[in-house]
């Protein structure tokens, strides 16, 4: 009896060549982003993919969608990390580690923070999660206050200035960046101790969207 052989469509409804296709972009895409940001030209990133931008736009067909499916897994990532730091029963701990891990993900992938901060319009998921993640990080600051641990004159908009302190750090550090990154989050976790804080100028008031500009 002749051996029947299943032809069911895949799930995703694309052929084995489309969907290697697809996968090859986002490769190249991710590699891309992280090197030089978000603004690299479709055709470079169509180039490094070995596919024509046709294929890349048919597979994607605005950058905006390129983007946002590229970092889909960062972007979880960057999320779990926060819940991870809320889920940890010593506040101040929980606080280090995200501030730590976040610092880290901006050094070794400048195109991230870019991606996770600028608008894209009809891309409901960005705008979601990072409203999530401000509302996650004021609870972090609020809970590593209440535990005495943080220096009470804090502030979320605090995070920002860490992070743009980062992003110019870690720009010029190249192959040392992720070194270099976290050395200075470690000078700056230290000053933010309660322990011996000693009075700070007004805060500036920075929203995590001052990071991309």
């Amino acid at each position: 009896m002749p051996v029947q052989t299943s032809h069911k469509p895949p799930r995703d409804g694309l052929r084995a060549d489309a969907r290697e296709n697809r996968d090859r972009i986002l490769k190249a895409a991710r590699e891309a982003f992280a090197a030089q940001g978000i603004d690299v030209p479709v055709a470079a990133i169509a180039r490094r993919a070995g596919v024509g931008v046709a294929t890349l736009y048919r597979r994607f067909p605005t950058r905006d969608a390129l983007v946002t499916e590229a970092f889909a897994e960062e972007l979880g990532h960057c999320v779990s990390v926060l819940d991870e730091g809320l889920a940890d029963p010593d506040p101040w701990r929980g606080f280090c580690t995200v501030i730590e891990r976040v610092c880290l993900m901006q050094a070794l992938d400048r195109g991230f923070t870019q991606a996770f901060l600028t608008e894209f319009p009809g891309q409901a998921d960005f705008a979601r999660e990072r409203a999530r993640a401000e509302e996650g990080l004021a609870l972090l600051v609020r809970r590593a206050k209440d535990a005495g641990g943080l220096r009470q004159d804090f502030e979320p908009s605090d995070i920002t200035l860490l992070l743009l302190a980062n992003c110019g750090v870690t720009t010029g550090a190249d192959e040392e960046a992720a070194t270099a990154s976290r050395r200075l989050a470690a000078y700056l976790l230290h000053a933010f101790r309660a322990d011996g804080a000693a009075p700070l100028p007004p805060p500036a008031q920075l929203g995590l969207d001052r990071i991309h500009e």
